[in-house]
């Protein structure tokens, strides 16, 4: 059993570090239940160099002080209010705040509420607070792995000619929730025949048909951490092409696994992946990035893209997902889920060997 405190003080050192200011604002719920343990959905978390606050209005007083420790819980009516009265009696003259989750709304209230307080956006590298993972963390995206498998491992036998996409994710949201997920990653893709070659197809009422790929994208949540992994089906054989552009996918996606490694550049595993389609003609119909970081969001760095030139770290948890779009016919896309180590990765998700023939 981990000691909540030290755990939450490390993460609440990682910030500061990576914020590089004395005095900071966070508003993202994510980070609020990362650096604290609260996981309401309203609040606001101020942090000074040896101090934290966590303001929360009248519905989370109680939950707040269930679910955290150590933390001086402040309750608010108008949450701007709220900070300009913590920052007033700290004295407080500089606040560096994320930017990216806190609108020009709520900013402009913000600064009408702090005239004499100078409100700094934080570093971009803030987006790197959650990216490793503790052994904690890891456990819990795994049991949220194993739902998810099990749901789909159950749903296998409804893939056949005449079920629909919409029937297909129904069933296999049903199946995650009944086998202990507290929530879905995203919503489930399920797509057959040509609308597998729709990245983010929405299932519909299009049926599955005879010599039909289906692609299935889906994730569990387990105690707030997600899975995501995309695996792919034949309804009958698949023709002699899009059986090679599967093979290659899956090389693909191979390669990239196998430099999966700390100190190498999330870029570099883009490029092995997609360099290896364009060598084999399909580099055109991989339209996105290689992977990103999975945690309490779905999407979270890193980003495994073209260019990204931050490196791997032991801990951090990403999915590979290379893939080919052909528009109108079919696509392909295999995802699974790594745990970068020193000298190599743990893939996380159970992997399929070639393509599953229903």
């Amino acid at each position: 059993m981990h000691d909540d405190r030290v755990v939450y003080t490390k993460r609440c050192e990682r910030l500061r570090r990576l914020a590089e200011a004395d005095h900071l604002l966070i508003i993202n719920e994510t980070n609020i239940r990362y650096l604290t343990g609260f996981t309401g959905g309203d609040g606001a978390l101020l942090v000074g160099p040896d101090w934290m606050i966590l303001l929360v209005d009248g519905r989370y007083t109680t939950q707040a002080s269930l679910e955290t420790t150590g933390i001086e819980i402040v309750e608010f009516k108008v949450r701007a209010d709220g900070i300009a009265s913590v920052l007033q009696r700290k004295g407080i003259r500089f606040l560096g705040f994320e930017s990216l989750a806190v609108s020009y709304g709520e900013y402009l209230k913000l600064r009408d509420a702090l005239p004499h307080v100078s409100l700094q956006p934080l570093s971009s590298r803030l987006d790197f607070l959650r990216a490793l993972k503790d052994d904690q963390e890891v456990g819990e995206i795994k049991k949220a792995i194993k739902i998810a498998e099990k749901a789909l491992t159950d749903l296998r036998s409804f893939i056949k000619p005449g079920v629909t996409e919409a029937d297909l994710a129904v069933e296999l949201d049903y199946r995650m929730r009944r086998g202990g997920a507290g929530n879905l990653s995203f919503d489930t893709i399920a797509a057959s025949g040509p609308n597998t070659a729709l990245p983010h197809a929405i299932p519909g009422n299009r049926r599955v048909a005879e010599g039909d790929f289906v692609l299935i994208d889906y994730g569990a949540v387990y105690n707030g951490y997600h899975s995501d992994e995309t695996r792919m089906f034949c309804v009958g054989s698949p023709s002699p092409r899009q059986r090679e552009a599967y093979n290659a996918v899956l090389e693909a996606h191979d390669r990239a696994i196998a430099a999966i490694r700390e100190g190498v550049a999330c870029g570099e595993i883009d490029r092995i992946a997609r360099s290896f389609l364009e060598h084999n003609g399909l580099g055109k119909y991989f339209t996105h990035g290689t992977g990103h970081g999975v945690g309490l969001d779905v999407h979270e760095a890193p980003r495994l893209s073209t260019g990204r030139e931050d490196l791997l770290e032991a801990g951090m948890v990403v999915t590979v997902e290379p893939g080919v779009y052909f528009p109108g016919e079919w696509g392909i896309r295999i995802e699974d889920m790594a745990l970068v180590a020193k000298d190599g990765c743990e893939v996380l998700t159970t992997p399929f060997e070639g393509l599953v023939e229903l």
